[in-house]
C-alpha cells in the first residue's frame, strides 16, 4: 500500500483529493480484504489514496478502560500521522467515532494539539458515509447473488450517523436482495471491553442478535464495524448456523474472492464475483 509523511493540510480544488485510510486494528490483523476493498472504493469514487505507514491503533481500548494518559499519547501520534489529508477515512464507524468525536476533548480544545485534533476530526469520515455524502457516490458496479441482512453497528449510527448510505449503495448491487434485520440498531454484545466485562450478557446479547439474523432467511450478514462482525461471525458458526458474515466494503467493491469472517477455507467457493 503507498504511504506518505505528509505534514500540511492542502485544498481539494479540481483536483482528486488525497485521502488518507485509517487501516484499523481488526482490519489489519483480522481482515486486511476490508482495507483492500476500501482503497478500491475509494479510488473508484475519484480518490488518491494513501495509507500513512505511521498509523497505529486509535487509543479506544485505552480510552474505554479509563486510561486517559495512554489514549492521549495515542491520539497525539494519530494526529501527527494523518496531517496534511484533505480527508481521513475509517472502514469502522467506531474507530472513526473514536477520532471524530473524542479526540479533540481528550487533547483539550484549547491547546496547539487539541486544535490540531479538531481538524483532523472535521475531516474524518465512516468509509460508507464519506462515498455517499462526501464524494456523491449514487451506485457501485458490482454483482452480489444473493440475499443479505444489515446490521447497524453502534458507534457509526449513533456516533457519525451512518444508516441510510450503507443501504443506499447496497441497493445499487446488481443481484442483491436485502432483508432488513428486526433490531438492526440494537448492540449485537461486542461493546470492545463490555464483551470481557460482562460476558454473560454479552453472550445474550448475541444471541438475540443471531437469531434475529437466522430469521431474516438472509444467507449473508453485513456490518461496516470489524468488532460487531467478528462477534457475530462467531456466534453464528458456534451455534451450527450457514449464514456468512462479511464487511459492507467486501460486497460493495465486488472482493469476494476470500472466504467470509470465520468460514473455513474448505467450505469457501468463490462464486459470488463482482461483474465485469
Amino acid at each position: 500500500m503507498p504511504s506518505s509523511t505528509a505534514s500540511e493540510p492542502t485544498g481539494t480544488g479540481a483536483r482528486r483529493p488525497r485521502v488518507a485510510l485509517f487501516v484499523t486494528c481488526l482490519v489489519d490483523l483480522f481482515r486486511p480484504s476490508v482495507g483492500l476493498a476500501a482503497i478500491k472504493l475509494l479510488e473508484d469514487a475519484g480518490c488518491r489514496v494513501e495509507v500513512p505507514d505511521a498509523q497505529t491503533c486509535c487509543g479506544q481500548p485505552a480510552f474505554n478502560s479509563g486510561d486517559r494518559r495512554d489514549a492521549r499519547d495515542i491520539a497525539a501520534r494519530v494526529v501527527d500521522a494523518f496531517g496534511g489529508y484533505d480527508y481521513v477515512v475509517v472502514p469502522s464507524g467506531s474507530c472513526g467515532g473514536m477520532i471524530h468525536e473524542h479526540y479533540p476533548a481528550l487533547l483539550g480544545d484549547d491547546t496547539e494539539l487539541g486544535r490540531r485534533a479538531r481538524a483532523l476530526a472535521e475531516r474524518t469520515h465512516e468509509l460508507v458515509s464519506f462515498l455517499v455524502d462526501v464524494m456523491g457516490v449514487d451506485a457501485v458496479s458490482a454483482r452480489y447473488d444473493g440475499s443479505v441482512t444489515y446490521h447497524d453497528s453502534c458507534s457509526g449510527l449513533r456516533e457519525l450517523g451512518v444508516k441510510a448510505q450503507p443501504r443506499k449503495l447496497l441497493g445499487t448491487v446488481e443481484g442483491l436482495a436485502l432483508a432488513e434485520l428486526p433490531g438492526a440498531e440494537v448492540c449485537c454484545g461486542f461493546g470492545g471491553t463490555f464483551c470481557i466485562k460482562y460476558p454473560e450478557i454479552s453472550e445474550r446479547m448475541v444471541s438475540d442478535k443471531a437469531r434475529d439474523i437466522v430469521n431474516t432467511g438472509a444467507d449473508t450478514l453485513l456490518a461496516g464495524d470489524m468488532g460487531c462482525l467478528l462477534n457475530m461471525a462467531g456466534k453464528l458458526r458456534r451455534a451450527g448456523h450457514k449464514v456468512r458474515v462479511r464487511h459492507v466494503a467486501e460486497v460493495l467493491a465486488g472482493d469476494l474472492d476470500t472466504p467470509a469472517i470465520g468460514e473455513p477455507a474448505a467450505e469457501f467457493a468463490p462464486a459470488r464475483r463482482k461483474q465485469e
